[in-house]
């Protein structure tokens, strides 16, 4: 039976966040999106939080994760209409823009939150969604950063937990220690199944993928991976 956990029982202990928060001053526009950011763009930092609630009507839903400057978000929710995108983004700056972009595009089935997707994703109910997006995720390379990273163990069952049934989740990489190291966690998450079938599932940009302008600029070690999730 499917079900939201309840945030007021838990007993984790407080996270921390790293990375910026915050980065060069806002335009006026944006600092005025950002004040003027309504319920009907956002959620509650509290209780149950049911992505069909939020954005109801539509035949399918979507989260990404860490959208960056919202280029891939705006993009899949002007491509497809029929289906809802929940945002969940800590930094300020791509807040601001995915908000430019709600507005530019007059979207209706975009919502997003500054926010840690961690807790987030907790607050969700079981099967909330047909696929979620881990894209360009912060890498933290060095070793001893390693439990920084968003993909760990529990949080790879959080994420098989929210997919529905035949659900995907991708998760794309332009470094290699952010591979090697998600990978086995995620071949190891009980209800995920890797849908590769040779090198070019990996290598090649999958036919629905938006490229951003941060994939163009390949920051990263290696050219980017692309690894697709399906929930049995």
């Amino acid at each position: 039976m499917s079900q939201t956990p309840d945030p007021s029982t838990s007993a984790a202990a407080p996270r921390r966040l790293y990375g910026r928060a915050k980065g060069h001053p806002l335009s006026a526009r944006q600092q005025a999106l950002v004040e003027g950011l309504g319920e009907q763009l956002t959620w509650p930092d509290e209780g149950a939080l049911d992505p069909a609630a939020l954005l109801p009507g539509f035949a399918a839903h979507v989260l990404e994760i860490g959208f960056g400057a919202a280029e891939h978000l705006i993009g899949q929710a002007q491509r497809n209409p029929g289906t809802g995108y929940l945002g969940v983004e800590p930094f300020l700056n791509g807040v601001a823009k995915a908000l430019a972009g709600i507005e530019d595009h007059a979207l209706k089935n975009v919502r997003v939150k500054r926010a840690d997707a961690r807790t987030e994703i907790e607050r969700m109910p079981d099967g909330a969604f047909d696929r979620i997006y881990l894209l360009f995720p912060d890498p933290w390379p060095k070793s001893r950063h390693a439990k920084r990273r968003f993909v760990q163990a529990d949080t790879a069952r959080a994420l098989a937990r929210l997919l529905k049934p035949g659900g995907t989740l991708r998760l794309a990489t332009d470094v290699r220690a952010y591979a090697d190291h998600a990978l086995p966690i995620l071949l190891e998450t009980p209800g995920l199944n890797w849908l590769a079938d040779g090198p070019d599932s990996w290598r090649d940009n999958p036919a629905d993928h938006i490229i951003t302008r941060y994939q163009s600029k390949h920051l990263g070690d290696i050219d980017p991976v692309f690894m697709d999730f399906e929930k049995l």
